[in-house]
């Protein structure tokens, strides 16, 4: 594939054990050129994500690629954020305690880089965001036009017709900023969204550990040092022996879309009560007679199946080559 040909990305992240993952799986995926990280709060601090987004790059020796720090507080200003530490490890990275990296954050805000590269390359960048949605309703509310002029926005995000992984409810990314959640869904920009129906399908065993630990891959060696923390949180919280490749998944979604399948329609996101965070799906089949919040909003892409078994293969290929 030309470099022209390679789908321009932007990764909204916000690392955590997965975000790791996605990122190296990105950064070796021929099909992708990532010419951005933006960070965001969510399984850390904004601050601390920064930190583990350049330490990163560096480990990938691909300190050339700009990280752009994004909000600290939610889309209304909110500060008490739920952070999930306790999946991760309180530095996000299986608390390795690695060395600060050398790299320091570019001038710009995410939501500014966003704008710019939006700008630069209308209707070629990819954002996939992979924490919660602050910087990219951050990046409407600075330019109403950035919907029509990004390509496409694949999201992590939204627990559709199964429970949340917060609560029954609510899905962790949406539950961060659903107020941020809900502007992003109906902005109208060309949106994929990936829910935990779809991540939780898509699981790295213990013997795929295995296969990994005895790999010389760069990557691969990486990973291992990081994941005893989240395959702990998995067997503890879920049972299972194995962790869930969320946000490799989201990544693999923006290179190779038809691993999966989707439906349209319209998404809201509650934004308080019991159920803020919950995403609601509608199929717009019924032509409903009162105008409602519900009313001519413009449909995303939800994804209803995956080629687990793919999704897999790609994830164990790209750690272990590297």
């Amino acid at each position: 594939m030309g470099e022209a040909e390679r789908k321009k990305i932007i990764i909204d992240t916000d690392p955590g054990i997965d975000d790791a993952m996605a990122i190296f799986i990105a950064l070796r995926s021929p099909d992708l050129e990532v010419i951005g990280l933006t960070t965001t709060h969510g399984n850390v601090y904004t601050t601390l994500a920064t930190r583990n987004a350049l330490h990163l790059l560096e480990i990938a020796g691909r300190s050339d690629i700009p990280v752009a720090e994004g909000s600290h507080a939610t889309i209304k200003k909110v500060t008490k954020l739920r952070i999930a530490s306790f999946v991760h490890g309180s530095d996000g990275l299986g608390n390795q305690n690695f060395p600060p990296p050398q790299g320091k954050a570019i001038d710009q805000s995410a939501a500014e880089f966003l704008v710019e590269k939006a700008n630069q390359f209308p209707g070629k960048v990819t954002v996939v965001a992979l924490g919660t949605l602050t910087n990219i309703a951050m990046a409407i509310e600075l330019d109403p036009g950035y919907p029509q002029k990004v390509g496409q926005i694949v999201i992590l995000g939204g627990a559709f017709s199964v429970n949340g992984n917060v609560n029954p409810a609510a899905e962790a990314n949406i539950f961060g900023d659903p107020d941020a959640a809900d502007i992003v869904f109906t902005s109208g920009a060309d949106i994929l969204t990936v829910g935990i129906n779809i991540t939780h399908q898509v699981i790295l065993t213990d013997a795929d550990r295995g296969k990994l630990e005895r790999s010389e891959g760069k990557f691969a060696q990486y990973i291992c040092k990081i994941l005893e923390f989240y395959f702990s949180y998995h067997r503890d919280a879920y049972g299972i022996k194995g962790v869930y490749l969320h946000d490799p998944t989201t990544v693999i979604a923006a290179a190779y879309p038809s691993l999966l399948t989707y439906t349209e329609g319209v998404v809201r996101v509650q934004t308080c009560g019991i159920t803020r965070g919950l995403t609601l799906f509608d199929n717009t089949k019924k032509r409903y007679a009162e105008i409602t919040e519900w009313s001519d909003k413009p449909k995303v892409k939800v994804a209803v199946t995956v080629d687990a078994p793919a999704v897999v293969e790609i994830v164990m290929d790209r750690l272990m080559n590297s």
